[in-house]
């Protein structure tokens, strides 16, 4: 028998801080920023405060760790749907889709970006700031490209479309899914196409 048989393997610093960040999230989406403690987070993720100190120096570190990698996932799910396809109006489907599967999860982590209890700190108003425009600015890059409009009216039109998405989706979550998701999804994209339809293409379609 091995001399290392029943003896843990010690998590590497990436797994580590992966556990200490699941375990912020669900204290954070649960309780806020302001009533949770450092303690309380220790205790979920089953280590010491001194180490979970040695990953993140203060609870704003870990909490804008966590923002950060919620931030990106939204980012992404934005432009994979905008990658996606060629055609608009799918375009957009796909687009509005990303939101619900961003909102649509069950531990709640949307809300670090789009509830957020600490706005007013102002390394996390600029986080939710950018990526709130980046995610309009991705969809205004296709808009600008596909209507010949310049970048400022694409970029306002972006933000409208990414707005309605996210509002409507966060929204449908608070409000228990009163309502199918897909037909959700679905009156977001009917309102987004009657909008944009109306901007003559200005590219040869593929």
């Amino acid at each position: 028998m091995s001399t290392d048989a029943g003896v843990r393997r010690r998590r590497s610093r990436a797994e580590r801080r992966h556990q200490l960040l699941e375990a912020a999230r669900d204290a954070f989406v649960e309780s806020g920023y302001h009533a949770t403690a450092m303690d309380d987070i220790a205790e979920r993720a089953g280590v010491s405060k001194p180490v979970l100190y040695q990953h993140f120096p203060s609870k704003l570190d870990l909490y804008l760790g966590l923002l950060d990698q919620q931030a990106a996932t939204l980012v992404e799910l934005i432009e994979q749907a905008l990658q996606s396809t060629q055609d608009n109006q799918q375009r957009i489907a796909a687009t509005v889709e990303a939101y619900f599967d961003f909102v649509d999860t069950p531990d709640g982590a949307y809300r670090l970006v789009f509830e957020s209890d600490l706005v007013a700190e102002a390394a996390v108003k600029r986080r939710v700031e950018a990526v709130t425009d980046a995610c309009a600015g991705a969809v205004a890059e296709v808009i600008q490209e596909d209507t010949g409009l310049d970048a400022d009216h694409a970029f306002l039109l972006g933000v409208c479309l990414a707005g309605m998405a996210q509002a409507c989706a966060a929204r449908w979550v608070a409000l228990q899914r009163p309502v199918p998701r897909s037909r959700a999804a679905e009156l977001v994209r009917c309102l987004g196409w009657s909008g944009l339809e109306s901007f003559p293409l200005a590219r040869t379609p593929e």
